[in-house]
């Protein structure tokens, strides 16, 4: 029998009993944006406590949810997300901003990350990701077909981390990241083609004539413009 979300909370119920505080969705599927079975469904556990007893018990439920193709959950012990929101301040925004409480309070409620956190933890990432880039790229040789595929694999890593940043100009961010990059070029002046470029290509589009290399300088150009303004 298939696990839904419904289910996997009458089990976690059934197991922790007034132990068990919330279950949180999040994510795509619980904003609308779930892709079917190629989506995760992402789910918080909140608990009055983990210790081991607790792991035990949650043990019979996760297996069977993770067996099935899902994601572990998060399990949290229950006030500790408002210790995270110095660390993790855009995984905080990003559940806050897509979520559905499936049973108790709503955990997230009142979390508040600062400003300077969020830039922090932006910045640490694009900059990681950005290094990782350029040292991928030495791998491929300019061969075309390597730097493309090197451009799509790492494009929605990328376009996570833009769309988080408009939260640093006051702004909700869009579910759809494309229409959030869009945004961010209200408040960042950087040459948005390469992205569309590659989303095409990421969608199997074949771009007859296309200069890949020239593409990727573009492409690299456009995230460096970014990361320094965030930095900023």
């Amino acid at each position: 029998m298939r696990w839904t979300t419904e289910k996997m909370v009458e089990e976690l119920k059934g197991l922790l009993g007034d132990q068990l505080v919330s279950v949180v969705l999040y994510g795509s599927a619980a904003g609308g944006d779930h892709a079917g079975s190629k989506s995760d469904i992402n789910l918080m556990v909140v608990a009055q406590g983990l210790g081991l007893p607790q792991l035990r018990l949650l043990s019979k439920a996760v297996i069977p949810w993770v067996k099935q193709g899902n994601p572990t959950p998060l399990l949290m012990a229950d006030g500790h997300l408002n210790d995270l929101t110095d660390v993790f301040p855009i995984e905080i925004l990003d559940m806050q901003h897509n979520h559905r409480v499936l049973h108790g309070p709503d955990p997230l409620e009142g979390l508040s990350p600062a400003h300077e956190h969020l830039r922090v933890e932006l910045e640490h990432e694009l900059r990681g990701k950005l290094m990782r880039l350029k040292s991928r790229y030495t791998l491929t040789e300019a061969r075309p077909g390597f730097v493309e595929s090197l451009m799509v694999e790492s494009l929605s890593t990328f376009l996570v981390l833009f769309k988080n940043a408009l939260w640093l100009y006051g702004e909700k961010p869009p579910l759809a990241k494309l229409e959030a990059l869009h945004r961010l070029k209200k408040h960042i002046a950087f040459d948005i083609e390469p992205f569309e470029t590659v989303d095409r290509l990421k969608r199997g589009e074949r771009i007859g004539g296309l200069d890949v290399l020239g593409t990727f300088e573009k492409y690299l150009g456009s995230i460096e413009t970014i990361v320094d303004n965030v930095n900023q």
